[in-house]
C-alpha cells in the first residue's frame, strides 16, 4: 500500500510542514460526525458552484472529487464517528504550521459570532444609524487592473468613466457620502452596534412584530482593516490584556464623541444584503456562501486557503467557559478583514449575546494544522 500523498504548492510548504494524523493530539478523540457534517454543508456548495481557488495551491479538483464522494449515499446510510474519521483520513493529508515541532502553538485564533439587534425597516427617531447595501458603483479589482500607486490590499474600488479610485472609507459614509441613492436596508438605534455589526460580518436583526431578518456579508468597500483595540492599546487608554470585546464596547458606550474618531480610524467598511430568516436552528451565511455551524466552522484568509478546506485547531489554554483547551477539526467556510495571514482563523461561536462573551474573549495561540486533499486516490491504496 503506498502512503496517500498530497500536491502542496511551493508556496504552501514555505509555511507548512507534512505531518501525520497519529501526531495529533486528540484527533481520535474528535466528533468527527460533526466536523464531517459541516463539511458535507461545502460540499454541497462546492459541487454547485467552484469556489475561488487561493494561492496556497491547485486544490479544487481533488477538493471536489473528494465532496461528491461525501455526498454518497452509504455514508449517510452507516455513518458513525469510525466511519466519519476514516473519510477524512482516507482523503487527506495533514501539514502542520512551520514551528509546530519547536512551537506547537504558532498559530493565533479569535472568536466572532452573530449580533442580535433591534432594528427597523424605515428610519425612526429611536433607529437613525443606517445599514447599507453594497452600492452599484463598488467593484472588484484586481493586479491586472488596480493601478499601480496602490497598496495591493486593495480588492474594491470606485469605477469611474475614466478609471478607478478608491472608495469612500468609514468616515465619508457616515457623514452622508451615500445619502440619497436608496442603499439603507436597515436601521438601528446605536453605531456602536453598527460598527460591531461590520466587524463580525453579519447580524439576526429583531423587527416590530417579532419578525426576524439576516444580515448578510455582501461586499466591502477596499479599505485595509485597522484594530481599534491596537489603538486605544497603542494610546495608553486600555492596556493589551484588557482588550476584548465586552471591554471595546463598554469604553466606546461612555465615550461616545471619542468613539466616533476611533472607530472612523477604521477605514474599513462593510455592505450587506437582507436575507429572510426561514431557519432560525441555522447560522448566518459566511463568505462561502452556506449558513455557518457554530463551533465548526472557521473564518480564514481566503486570498491562500480554498473555502471547504478542513483545518484542526488546538489551543494551548481553554477557551472561555471550557475546562479543557479547545481541540476539533473546523471547516474553512467565511473570511473576514483582520483574518490575514497562513495560520490566523476565526472561530464561529454562535449568535446572541452569550455567543458574543465568548466570542470577545477569545484570543489564543493554537496549533494550526491545514488537511491537503489526497492526490491520486485511485492509485495511492494500490
Amino acid at each position: 500500500m503506498r502512503e496517500p500523498t498530497a500536491n502542496p504548492s511551493d508556496e504552501f510548504l514555505k509555511h507548512y510542514r507534512k505531518s501525520s494524523f497519529a501526531s495529533i493530539d486528540g484527533w481520535r478523540d474528535d466528533d468527527h460526525i460533526a466536523a464531517f457534517a459541516c463539511f458535507r454543508v461545502s460540499a454541497r456548495k462546492l459541487l454547485e458552484q467552484s469556489y475561488k481557488q487561493g494561492n496556497f495551491g491547485p486544490l479544487i479538483p481533488e477538493l471536489s472529487k473528494i465532496a461528491s464522494d461525501s455526498l454518497d449515499a452509504p455514508y449517510g446510510e452507516r455513518m458513525d464517528n469510525s466511519v466519519a474519521r476514516e473519510l477524512f483520513e482516507n482523503h487527506f493529508v495533514p501539514y502542520r504550521h512551520l514551528g509546530s515541532e519547536s512551537e506547537r502553538f504558532s498559530g493565533f485564533v479569535t472568536g466572532y459570532y452573530e449580533p442580535e439587534i433591534d432594528a427597523s425597516l424605515t428610519r425612526t427617531a429611536s433607529h437613525s444609524v443606517p445599514l447599507y447595501a453594497r452600492p452599484a458603483d463598488l467593484v472588484e479589482i484586481n493586479s491586472e487592473i488596480r493601478p499601480d500607486d496602490w497598496d495591493e490590499t486593495y480588492r474594491y474600488a470606485r469605477k469611474r468613466e475614466d478609471g478607478y479610485e478608491p472608495y469612500f472609507d468609514r468616515a465619508q459614509i457616515e457623514q452622508g457620502a451615500l445619502s440619497g441613492r436608496g442603499l439603507e436596508i436597515a436601521w438601528i438605534e446605536n453605531p456602536v452596534d453598527a460598527f460591531f455589526i461590520h466587524i463580525q460580518g453579519s447580524a439576526r436583526l429583531r423587527f416590530a412584530g417579532g419578525k426576524s431578518r439576516r444580515l448578510s456579508y455582501s461586499a466591502k468597500n477596499g479599505h485595509p482593516y485597522t484594530s481599534i483595540g491596537s489603538i486605544l492599546v497603542r494610546d495608553g487608554l486600555m492596556a493589551k490584556e484588557q482588550v476584548t470585546m465586552d471591554t471595546l464596547r463598554s469604553w466606546m458606550k461612555k465615550n461616545p464623541a471619542a468613539a466616533t474618531k476611533l472607530m472612523r480610524q477604521n477605514r474599513s467598511y462593510i455592505f450587506f444584503s437582507l436575507q429572510d430568516d426561514t431557519d432560525p436552528s441555522l447560522g448566518p451565511v459566511g463568505a462561502a456562501s452556506v449558513p455557518l455551524t457554530p463551533g465548526r466552522s472557521l473564518a480564514v484568509d481566503h486570498t491562500l486557503f480554498t473555502y471547504g478546506m478542513p483545518v484542526w485547531l488546538k489551543t494551548r489554554n481553554p477557551l472561555p467557559g471550557q475546562a479543557s483547551p479547545y481541540q476539533r477539526l473546523m471547516i474553512a467556510q467565511d473570511t473576514g478583514s483582520a483574518i490575514r495571514g497562513p495560520a490566523r482563523g476565526d472561530i464561529f461561536v454562535g449568535s446572541g449575546d452569550e455567543a458574543g462573551m465568548v466570542a470577545g474573549s477569545i484570543r489564543h495561540d493554537c496549533e494550526f494544522i491545514v488537511l491537503l486533499p489526497v492526490m491520486n486516490r485511485e492509485t495511492a491504496t494500490q
